[in-house]
């Protein structure tokens, strides 16, 4: 499961990065990598080994290799961000500095993207089980009384 060349340069493109002084190659596709998603004929990049105490991921052969590039790429506008969080407004020599609005709009790129990332999913397991009953239980219906 590898971020292919174009993923990489899509995300260097979206988080402004064109050179690699910053984040190498393999930094995003480690930030890529982070966020793997369902791919469209519906695989999921890995699967759970029950048979293993604890269960153990194993990797889904059949997985076209898709990830959420909007939420890596909101993850690095807010390491970025960081990076300017001390910077702060001040006036000299008439002039006035207004250094903060970088931070702003850092902040602003990340919650862009945290926007358009992909929406989650999960398997929801019941536990503990129903019990097998031959009566089915419904809990909106009105209560037998007894005499």
């Amino acid at each position: 499961m590898a971020a292919t060349a174009e993923q990489v340069a899509r995300l260097r493109r979206m988080v402004d990065e064109p050179t690699t002084a910053t984040y190498t190659d393999d930094d995003l596709e480690t930030a890529i990598e982070r966020y793997p998603l369902m791919d469209e004929r519906g695989e999921v990049p890995y699967t759970w080994d029950t048979a293993t105490s604890p269960p153990s991921q194993d990797e889904n052969e059949d997985w076209i290799p898709t990830y959420d590039l909007h939420r890596a790429a909101a993850d690095l506008w807010d390491e970025k961000a960081a990076e300017v969080a001390e910077d702060f407004d001040f006036r000299a020599d008439g002039g006035q500095y207004s250094r903060s609005q970088v931070l702003q709009h850092y902040q602003q790129m990340a919650r862009w993207h945290r926007a358009r990332r992909k929406p989650g999913t999960f398997t929801a397991i019941m536990h503990p089980e129903p019990s097998s009953q031959d009566e089915e239980w419904v809990g909106n219906l009105a209560e037998e009384k007894v005499v």
